[in-house]
């Protein structure tokens, strides 16, 4: 057990931010299941640019890393582009 006062609100903050990164990490994971799922060229454009601000944000806040980031956006784009 914690024997500051900073220590547990440490504890407290730390249970939060783990809590909201976990939430942003699977949305941003089903965004992008569901882009990979999508076959309509025009649906799938219309969803890219939402996934890579979502993955940036994602980078950004060192949820994911950004090599991680990189790969991810390239591999949706290069999907999005096949597709007719």
């Amino acid at each position: 057990m914690a024997n500051h006062k900073s220590a547990l609100k440490r504890i407290r903050s730390n249970e939060k931010k783990r809590v909201l990164n976990r939430y942003q990490h699977k949305t941003a994971r089903n965004a992008v299941k569901a882009l990979r799922l999508t076959t309509v060229k025009a649906d799938a454009v219309a969803k890219l640019a939402s996934v890579i601000s979502m993955i940036d944000k994602l980078a950004k806040k060192n949820i994911i890393h950004d090599n991680k980031a990189s790969n991810l956006k390239s591999k949706l784009t290069k999907h999005v582009a096949r597709l007719s």
